[in-house]
């Protein structure tokens, strides 16, 4: 049984108070746009099943699955990779499928996507790499000061490395992204930290689940920062884990509530399947560098439009929106409409993570995108 959770924040200090009151289970950490700061119940994200008449076919087998060794610091880190490919010869073009940044982030919200893709007339010979972020889905989840600047640090790496799983040879590497994914792939590229041909930015993101509610002031970094420490202590940390995150009807409730457009796409077989990533050893660093700010690679509004900005006249960019996006989030992505640097901006159906709820509807847009290219 899981019972919810008051944690009240104080700049000096942080309380706790448990509940048996199983009617009522606590939220997992995202996006909410009815969060109490006296009262804070956090989100997560996750997917839908493929099973879903809404849903695309089931993937296929990856042609690949494997480990790559990322060194950052003293630490050597396995990041899972899964490779979808059409053909024997040197494909056209190389995709790299970023997962959107949640507390059950994995590559499995883009295996519909990439085999949608892949099996579509015109393409040529494809080939998609799906690779998990260090700390999330498959990946080793080291206890590493996450932020906005390791996790670019780390997009970089991916692609420029010898011996990675993303071979590209010039001109030919498209990225695609969800959230905040898409958002560190934009802002890696104004570094030169990236080059690729392309960016695919779906339902883009920039800012945490608490700074887009309660913004930045230092008061509230404060407490931010004390939330973050709390979540990150070795016995403390991982009761308030379990408890706000790691159960089935925290997960179950987030999906029904605004990450997926239609309650109806959630399934027992999938938010079992979500919940056993919360499980995994140090699940939880992650989750509180995001919910919390720290991997937001902008700090508002008007730097998000910037980077994308500095798209113009560099490469195209695809910005796919969503009709079911939370009022905040939505409000973002409109930023983007007819905004600088924006080459193409759709909208299809979905919330925050349309490409598991809606991936027949994604993969067609970046299909057209690409004949495009």
């Amino acid at each position: 049984m899981a019972f919810p959770v008051t944690v009240k924040l104080s700049p000096t200090k942080l309380a706790i108070q448990f509940q048996a009151f199983p009617c009522n289970p606590p939220r997992p950490f995202l996006y909410s746009n009815t969060l109490s700061f006296k009262q804070l119940r956090a989100k997560a994200s996750t997917s839908i099943d493929y099973s879903n008449v809404s849903v695309a076919e089931k993937p296929t087998t990856p042609t690949k699955k494997d480990y790559w060794q990322w060194r950052y610091g003293d630490n050597t880190i396995n990041v899972y990779c899964e490779e979808y490919e059409k053909g024997e010869s040197q494909p056209s073009k190389n995709l790299l499928m970023m997962p959107t940044i949640s507390d059950v982030s994995t590559v499995e919200e883009w295996s519909s996507v990439a085999t949608d893709l892949l099996q579509r007339d015109g393409n040529g010979n494809l080939r998609a790499a799906l690779v998990d972020w260090p700390g999330l889905g498959n990946s080793d989840r080291p206890k590493l000061e996450y932020n906005a600047d390791v996790m670019e640090k780390f997009l970089a790496d991916l692609v420029n490395c010898p011996g990675s799983p993303i071979s590209i040879s010039e001109n030919d590497l498209v990225v695609i992204g969800g959230g905040h994914a898409a958002t560190i792939a934009i802002r890696a590229v104004t570094k030169g930290l990236l080059k690729p041909s392309a960016i695919v930015a779906v339902a883009p993101t920039w800012a945490g689940p608490l700074p887009i509610v309660f913004g930045r002031d230092s008061s509230m970094e404060s407490r931010y920062g004390l939330l973050r420490g709390t979540l990150r202590a070795p016995a403390l940390g991982w009761m308030m884990y379990n408890v706000l995150v790691s159960n089935e009807n925290a997960i179950q409730s987030q999906y029904k509530s605004h990450v997926y457009a239609d309650p109806a796409n959630v399934t027992p077989e999938i938010v079992q399947s979500r919940y056993a990533l919360t499980k995994k050893p140090g699940a939880r660093y992650v989750p509180a560098a995001f919910l919390t700010g720290l991997l937001d690679p902008v700090q508002s509004r008007e730097e998000f439009l910037d980077i994308f900005a500095a798209m113009e006249g560099n490469l195209p960019v695809l910005v796919v929106s969503t009709s079911g996006a939370p009022k905040r989030s939505k409000a973002e992505m409109e930023a983007l409409r007819g905004a600088r640097g924006v080459t193409k901006f759709v909208e299809v159906p979905g919330a925050l993570l349309p490409q598991e709820e809606y991936p027949k509807d994604v993969a067609e847009e970046i299909h057209k995108f690409l004949q495009e290219l």
